[in-house]
């Protein structure tokens, strides 16, 4: 054989073992469980890092809240400094705006951190749903496959029981027990037989010593007659 031949020999029983596996229900079901358990592992770390993305914008943005009433609570003690004479009113104009302006960059970053926030929450939230959708589709699949495994356990049994009772006639046991049977049969007869030519033997045997018997009898009587005739007397 060549290799090309052995080669395309093991290829083609690689081929109907694959399609072996991938008819077999049980196997079908178990790989479809394990895809879907990856699916749900990796949207389980999806949700995760999604969720923590928003807590994170949400913690900037009330970083930013805090940094903002900070900023407005400084401006406006600048100003009260330049009222109390303690600042320079043209001093503390001047950085008071500039205090209101890192008040108005904080509060920027406030509405962008917040509709970031809502864009992951609401990500996070279709994450979630499809998780619950995989769990469901999970569990439902796991009981599949307990009643799948049941079903396959009765078929295999009442296969074999079927498939051996089917073997029955093949295996010849019938034709053998036949055979028995008028082995048995055939012995009795011949039993039978040979106690009839017993019984017949025994007869024979009998019928000779019945003659024998006989005979003796009439020479007896004769005898007796002819010493009567004699004279003589029977004891004689």
């Amino acid at each position: 054989m060549s290799i090309f031949q052995r080669l395309f020999n093991v290829g083609k029983s690689e081929v109907h073992s694959a399609i072996d596996k991938f008819e077999d229900p049980i196997k079908m079901t178990e790989q479809g469980i394990r895809d879907l358990k990856q699916d749900l592992n990796n949207a389980m770390t999806s949700l995760a890092e999604v969720k923590g993305q928003a807590i994170r914008l949400r913690k900037q943005a009330e970083d930013n809240k805090k940094a903002s009433a900070d900023w407005e609570r400084k401006a406006m003690v600048l100003l009260q400094k330049a009222q109390s004479g303690d600042l320079d009113a043209g001093e503390a104009d001047r950085l008071a705006t500039e205090a209101l302006s890192r008040k108005s960059e904080a509060d920027n970053r406030i509405s962008q951190f917040e509709q970031d926030a809502q864009m992951q929450e609401d990500m996070a939230a279709k994450l979630q749903s499809q998780v619950e959708k995989l769990k469901s589709t999970i569990a439902t699949h796991e009981n599949e496959l307990i009643s799948l495994r049941a079903r396959a356990k009765t078929a295999a049994a009442t296969k074999k029981i079927n498939k051996q009772l089917a073997k029955v006639d093949s295996s010849g046991t019938i034709a053998m027990l036949e055979r028995m049977k008028e082995r048995v049969e055939e012995d009795e007869s011949l039993s039978q037989a040979y106690g009839e030519m017993a019984d017949e033997s025994k007869s024979v045997d009998e019928e000779i010593d019945a003659a024998l018997s006989t005979s003796s009898s009439g020479t007896d009587q004769r005898l007796a007659e002819l010493k009567a005739k004699m004279g003589m007397n029977a004891k004689d």
